[in-house]
């Protein structure tokens, strides 16, 4: 695979600053939801605070960076208290309980969309199968609930089922196709192009070749030369295996290989809520899918099809043409939702204190953000609600990174 310094030397003079501003969003919409899904995880949806240590990989927040100093900035949806035992914890607000409820009816509501994604998913494998621990990493990404192993993945028996085919060899689940569906083994581009409406009945279908051109935006920075307009007019032509149909008998290096590779990523990034994905997950499945080995440097070479972040630390894969500027075209549920969750984060006015327990004057008086431990936590009891921050400018891709910022009404804030 391509290397980290390679892919950021290759994409950095294709910047395209409004997607960078949408992959900054995700990175601080991605901590919220950890920490939602951790606290729904505990009793009482309440954790104490030192406990959250163990939860910094996951979450992406290194040392030195304090849990203290990350929930402040969300003070409408997490708050801390000290008990009578001097324990400070961390809980969700009211309003974070709603929004949570809100996000499961959602899901729910939209279970039966993110099967037929699965179902095609399963479709375009070679096996027809997929392991079912690779499939549960499109879970916040396809909209599935938090017990989709669990239970889940077993409220479609007409769509699939979960084998163990290796056993007693390998316990390894897999989720396996039950039943193929004509009516999805037609890709979202095919649709968008030939007009293809939802519930239309395409039961006679047989995928094969197909001559669509991708939808191409590249940065306004690009400039294409001669002999690139060439290469992009001639691959835009040439024909290509549809990611439902049998590709087994294409052999890597080839532009029939390459272009079929294009499509199925295209088919997945429409699939996701967000159409961006993380890269580990796309180079995850490349044996299952029949794509290329160095996928990055594909990614990276069809930059008028995708655009590749390095903002956090993975980097993210978006589809160019669902986006306009920093939003996508069509929002998905999810997305309304996670905008409102966002719109909850960052902080103004005064100062405030926690309810606590115990009386004021028998606490230290450090400021609860202060310490220079996570230890050092119990001793502080009030959360700074508000100030007025400075915030940068967002002139270049490179000046968004761990400093403060405002991204388009959002106060984003150092998150790490």
């Amino acid at each position: 695979m391509t290397s980290s310094k390679r892919v950021q030397d290759r994409s950095k003079f294709k910047r395209v600053h409004d997607l960078e501003i949408a992959a900054e969003k995700h990175k601080v919409m991605s901590k919220i939801l950890h920490m939602f899904e951790i606290l729904k995880g505990e009793p009482e949806n309440i954790v104490p605070l030192r406990n959250l240590d163990k939860h910094r990989k996951q979450i992406n927040l290194p040392k030195p960076n304090k849990f203290s100093d990350f929930l402040r900035k969300a003070p409408k949806l997490f708050e801390i208290y000290k008990d009578s035992r001097g324990i400070i914890w961390c809980g969700m607000t009211p309003k974070a309980e709603e929004l949570v409820k809100e996000e499961e009816e959602i899901i729910e509501k939209n279970g039966a969309q993110s099967a037929e994604y699965v179902t095609r998913m399963l479709m375009m494998a070679a096996d027809k199968r997929l392991r079912l621990d690779k499939v549960a990493h499109f879970r916040r990404d396809l909209g599935f609930p938090m017990d989709f192993r669990k239970n889940w993945v077993h409220n479609y028996p007409d769509n699939f089922k979960v084998v163990q085919p290796f056993k007693p060899f390998d316990d390894t689940e897999y989720l396996e196709l039950v039943s193929w569906n004509p009516n999805w083994a037609i890709t979202e581009l095919e649709k968008t192009v030939l007009g293809v409406i939802e519930g239309q009945d395409c039961s006679d279908h047989v995928p094969g070749l197909l001559s669509l051109p991708f939808p191409l935006k590249f940065p306004a920075t690009y400039k294409k030369l001669y002999r690139d307009g060439g290469k992009i007019a001639h691959f835009q032509k040439r024909e290509y295996l549809s990611p439902y149909a049998d590709g087994s008998g294409l052999q890597p290096g080839y532009l029939e290989f390459d272009k079929r590779a294009v499509a199925i990523m295209h088919e997945l990034l429409s699939f996701s809520i967000e159409k961006r994905l993380v890269t580990d997950i796309l180079t995850h499945f490349r044996p299952e899918f029949n794509m290329p080995q160095k996928l990055m440097r594909l990614l990276l070479k069809h930059c008028g099809i995708f655009y590749v972040s390095d903002r956090g630390r993975r980097f993210s894969a978006f589809l160019n043409e669902a986006y306009d500027r920093s939003e996508l075209i069509q929002k998905h549920p999810l997305v309304v939702w996670r905008e409102n969750v966002l719109s909850h984060v960052g902080f103004r006015g005064k100062k405030k204190k926690i309810e606590t327990s115990v009386d004021i004057s028998d606490l230290d008086e450090k400021d609860l953000f202060g310490s220079d431990s996570e230890d050092d936590d119990d001793h502080h009891i009030e959360v700074q609600l508000g100030r007025e921050e400075t915030m940068h400018s967002l002139d270049g891709a490179s000046d968004i990174g761990e400093s403060e910022m405002d991204v388009e009404g959002y106060s984003i804030c150092n998150w790490g």
